[in-house]
């Protein structure tokens, strides 16, 4: 996984603009996230993780891994097993986390970038056994109530590109294979914020 981070990093190099970014499943599956975060950071690619990235003091970036636990009112809540508690603070902390990095955001356009979800829209199209696995209601709490502009969010591969928080903000569902087989010419999204 190190050496996908090192690719990554080559190709990021050739930016001429602020780079922020957030890890995902992947990156942590082999244990070297320090090295990943390294390699990025060579080439200027701001990791967030429950902190915030400031453009010109006018956009405010803040961003977080997330994690999963449902949508709703089917979200797993801390009941029984100490496994089952574990998995349920892993996305309280995420969203407290997200939350802290959004409050200190003082700026006009405020952004989230995520790697699980936050609403259940974007995950249409997935298997609707694994959703509770790509992302949680919890972390949409942060996003309405300090008014981001926008959410981007990737893990769904199979997902739906587009959908709201309920207090309206656009979440974006930016996964790789996803935007490759709506887009196969432009894996990237260009939003206007």
């Amino acid at each position: 996984m190190w050496d996908e981070g090192k690719v990554l990093a080559e190709e990021l190099s050739a930016l001429r603009v602020p780079c922020a970014a957030v890890l995902g499943n992947h990156d942590y599956e082999h244990g070297q996230v320090k090295e990943i975060c390294a390699e990025l950071a060579k080439v200027g690619v701001h990791i967030l993780d429950g902190d915030h990235f400031i453009f010109e003091k006018v956009l405010g970036i803040a961003g977080v891994k997330g994690f999963g636990g449902g949508f709703g009112n089917a979200t797993l809540q801390a009941f029984g097993e100490g496994q089952t508690k574990s998995f349920v603070q892993e996305a309280v902390t995420e969203s407290l986390k997200l939350e802290a990095a959004m409050s200190h955001l003082d700026t006009p356009k405020k952004v989230v970038i995520m790697h699980y979800s936050p609403i259940p829209e974007t995950l249409e199209g997935e298997n609707i056994e694994i959703r509770p696995f790509l992302g949680t209601s919890r972390l949409a709490m942060p996003i309405d109530h300090y008014r981001a502009e926008a959410v981007f969010h990737g893990h769904a591969h199979h997902g739906t590109r587009e959908g709201k928080t309920r207090a309206g903000i656009p979440v974006y569902n930016v996964a790789m294979p996803l935007m490759a087989k709506h887009t196969p010419d432009q894996r990237f999204a260009l939003m206007e914020i």
